[in-house]
């Protein structure tokens, strides 16, 4: 079978054996795969767990399944199936020993990969391949960022990577109002067509923590779901206002910004919650929510299994509005 390794910070494809399932797991014939932040990270050797660096990059994929080995119960040659970002966490707190995609065991970019029956969940017919790639990871970090939120709450997004995409169409599903931000005028339309109700372009208004303020009458968001870490930190602070919202600490895009004051952040009252995307449970739940109340994933382009490289180049480049997704079979 074809499959990628890094070398030297690039994608080199080589071939492989075919793998074969052990008792209690799965081999899933690898249809998509999509990126995510992390890939490239560790890919770049930027990742704080950078792991080998000879793994098979990506940590999600759907594809189906080619064979099971012994005594599997849970899935059939056939079966449509995603990946859990985690595939040792089932529910329940985070387990110690949790071993990521591409880090710390192989990742997805491959045709084929054998893993234990546990770390997938069945992939409902109404979504392509392409589609359920997506999911892994960015859609059940928005998921478990906006856990409690009620109609009427404000949801703060931040850009317009996968994971924010995601939460601003849960949101809105939900009956939230959505304030986000981005520094492209091209980019704020194609949030207010997803249902951003406020657009604010962060460079044009470097204080936009107070701009959220603004546009809520003062009352600030009650929901930020926060992926820049240390660049927008600060001006999270400020949106929360001083009504105790919750602030998920999803992801450090920005390496580096201001300090925070500890005042804003001691009248704000705001809940940090540390997002590690989420379990399996968690990802079944996403997938059954999605049944009832369907939101079609944003996919920037497909890329051929042959054109990886340049796939994770668009993506570098954040060129992209969307997930970038490769078609592996």
């Amino acid at each position: 079978m074809r499959a990628y390794r890094p070398r030297s910070g690039r994608l080199v494809q080589q071939e492989e054996p075919m793998p074969e399932p052990r008792p209690g797991e799965v081999l899933v014939r690898v249809r998509a795969v999509s990126l995510n932040y992390r890939d490239l990270l560790i890919l770049n050797g930027d990742h704080f767990a950078p792991g080998s660096g000879a793994l098979i990059p990506v940590s999600d994929a759907a594809g189906e399944v080619a064979a099971v080995g012994e005594g599997v119960t849970r899935f059939g040659a056939g079966d449509r199936v995603i990946n859990t970002f985690h595939p040792d966490w089932i529910a329940g707190r985070m387990p110690d020993t949790a071993v990521g995609y591409g880090n710390g065991r192989d990742g997805w970019l491959a045709e084929y990969r054998a893993v234990p029956e546990h770390a997938l969940v069945a992939l409902p017919d109404s979504l392509s391949f392409e589609q359920g790639a997506t999911l892994p990871c960015a859609a059940v970090t928005a998921w478990t960022s906006l856990d409690g939120v009620r109609p009427g709450d404000v949801v703060l997004t931040l850009g317009t990577g996968g994971v924010s995409l995601f939460a601003v169409q849960l949101a809105k599903a939900r009956g939230a109002r959505v304030v986000s931000t981005t520094s492209s005028a091209d980019k704020a339309a194609k949030l207010a067509g997803l249902g951003a109700d406020t657009v604010i372009d962060y460079a044009a208004v470097p204080d936009w923590g107070q701009a959220v303020l603004d546009t809520t009458g003062g009352r600030g968001a009650d929901r930020i779901v926060e992926v820049g870490g240390p660049g927008t930190f600060a001006q999270s602070v400020v949106a929360a206002g001083t009504h105790h919202a919750e602030i998920a600490l999803v992801g450090f895009v920005g390496r580096s910004g201001p300090a925070v004051d500890f005042m804003d952040l001691f009248r704000s009252g705001a809940t940090l919650r540390k997002i590690w995307v989420g379990s399996r449970e968690d990802t079944e739940d996403l997938l059954r929510w999605l049944d009832v109340w369907p939101i079609e994933p944003v996919i920037d382009g497909v890329h051929s299994f042959e054109d990886a490289e340049a796939a994770f180049r668009r993506f570098e480049s954040r060129e992209n509005f969307g997930k970038v997704v490769i078609a592996v079979g």
